[in-house]
């Protein structure tokens, strides 16, 4: 089954075309990649996916409900959950405060109860703590959950960014490169995480220029260029397809 649809999705800023008549699906339980050089349009469709920005044309459904249109609050208690290119994580704050910031998307008790500390504000914050525990032991991170962010090397980093967008509680997990800047040891365990992350249920559409990460880990691989889709299939059947060593990946797959 389809968790996400991308169907006909163009995204125009002034006279540019960001992304052009761009269709395809993420189905349930899949690590589906999107890659492209960089200009592709690739973190443009993150950003409709999220609710960062609106399409121009077509339309983008997650379990057949529309997103366009909503804000990024909405998109993230519908069950969307994002990661960036650049970290914003709190260094001075704990893991654990980190990763709490993420779940406050599923919070309902209000200013009010919160000033007030009512009963319904302290449940809310224990159930914080706890969901937030859940996320860091995902990632294998609930150990050094006191400790300060700022202290982290680079992969741990990656793996608390996504530890906070799994507070959230999400269906689909969008990952904008997140094996960048990471060594071969970091990124053997970022796949051994996200493929973990997949095991539990959540579907996880990633943008990433290591060409070698993403035809390990990936099902299915999405290839844009100058925005428009030219490729889409199997990490095989990406790496045999002529158009696509052309534009993009040239020898680095040999």
């Amino acid at each position: 089954m389809a968790l996400l649809r991308v169907e006909r999705v163009s995204k125009r800023f002034g006279g540019l075309d960001a992304l052009r008549d761009v269709t395809f699906s993420v189905h349930e339980r899949q690590i589906k990649a999107l890659i492209g050089p960089n200009g592709a349009g690739k973190t443009t469709l993150f950003n409709l996916v999220s609710g960062a920005a609106r399409p121009s044309d077509g339309h983008l459904y997650l379990n057949d409900v529309e997103l366009s249109g909503r804000t990024p609050h909405e998109i993230c208690r519908m069950g969307v959950g994002r990661t960036f290119q650049h970290s914003l994580l709190f260094d001075d704050m704990s893991l654990l405060e980190n990763v709490e910031v993420g779940r406050y998307s599923r919070t309902n008790a209000g200013v009010l109860a919160s000033v007030l500390t009512l009963p319904r504000h302290r449940r809310e914050e224990r159930a914080t703590e706890e969901a937030a525990l859940g996320a860091l032991r995902r990632v294998g991170m609930d150990h050094k959950a006191d400790e300060p962010a700022g202290n982290l090397p680079m992969g741990e980093r990656h793996l608390l960014e996504i530890a906070r967008a799994l507070a959230s509680e999400p269906q689909l997990l969008l990952l904008d490169e997140p094996a960048a800047g990471l060594n071969e040891e970091e990124t053997d365990r970022l796949g051994d995480t996200v493929r973990t992350i997949r095991s539990q249920g959540v579907t996880v559409l990633l943008v990433e220029h290591d060409m070698n990460f993403v035809m390990e880990i990936s099902d299915e691989v999405v290839v844009l260029d100058y925005g428009k889709k030219i490729a889409e299939g199997s990490p095989l059947l990406i790496q045999d397809n002529e158009e696509v060593i052309k534009a993009y990946l040239g020898e680095e797959l040999e």
